[in-house]
């Protein structure tokens, strides 16, 4: 049984380590569809020992410091100095930096993920009009609370090389929605503190 149990537990691991793999080439923060693929590659489909994202997101940020420490270090500097600029920009939307970027596991081809806070979600898209800033406009799950997933709108838009999306949240809902990585609230940072981040990135 205890031997059964420890393959078990190394399957884990290995499905954890190929999915943060997947995550990393595709640039995308798909955690099922990557465990998905893991288990087809590692021949396990039928498994139900799946890891969970809190076991990949660790994998992913174990492999980055194997394999890509400096190169990584560099690139999560610069998204998060990039994402400083837009967050002086739009200061009226009241931004807050979410995901990846704030929590220190983003790479080049990761999207800087932005709350914004408006009365009206045209009035962003407006802005960007206004700015002539070419955007893609959509919407996006978001997981309120715990039985209650709401679509909230979406800008995506590039500035100095790097993607940004922005979620538009109306302004009286300051509760920040819940991560998909282990379900409780998202972090969020105003810009004072992603200059402080950044600051202890030099």
């Amino acid at each position: 049984m205890a031997h059964s149990h420890r393959k078990d537990i190394q399957m884990r691991q290995r499905l954890a380590q190929e999915a943060a793999r997947i995550l990393l080439e595709s640039g995308r923060r798909d955690f099922l569809a990557a465990k998905r693929k893991a288990a087809l590659h590692l021949n396990c489909s039928d498994t139900r020992n799946l890891p969970n994202n809190q076991e990949i997101e660790q994998a992913l940020i174990e492999y980055q410091r194997l394999f890509h420490a400096d190169e990584q270090t560099q690139e999560l500097s610069q998204l998060r100095e990039t994402a400083c600029e837009a967050m002086r920009f739009f200061d009226a939307f009241s931004p807050r930096l979410v995901g990846p970027v704030l929590q220190g596991s983003a790479d080049k081809n990761t999207p800087i993920s932005l709350h914004f806070f408006a009365d009206s979600p045209e009035a962003v898209g407006l802005f960007l009009l206004e700015q002539h800033i070419p955007f893609e406009q959509d919407e996006k799950r978001q997981h309120l609370q715990a039985d209650l997933y709401q679509a909230m709108p979406r800008y995506r838009f590039i500035a100095k090389n790097a993607q940004v999306e922005v979620i538009v949240f109306p302004t009286r809902h300051k509760q920040p929605p819940l991560s998909p990585i282990d379900g409780r609230p998202m972090q969020r940072a105003n810009l004072t503190e992603v200059e402080l981040l950044l600051q202890q990135d030099v």
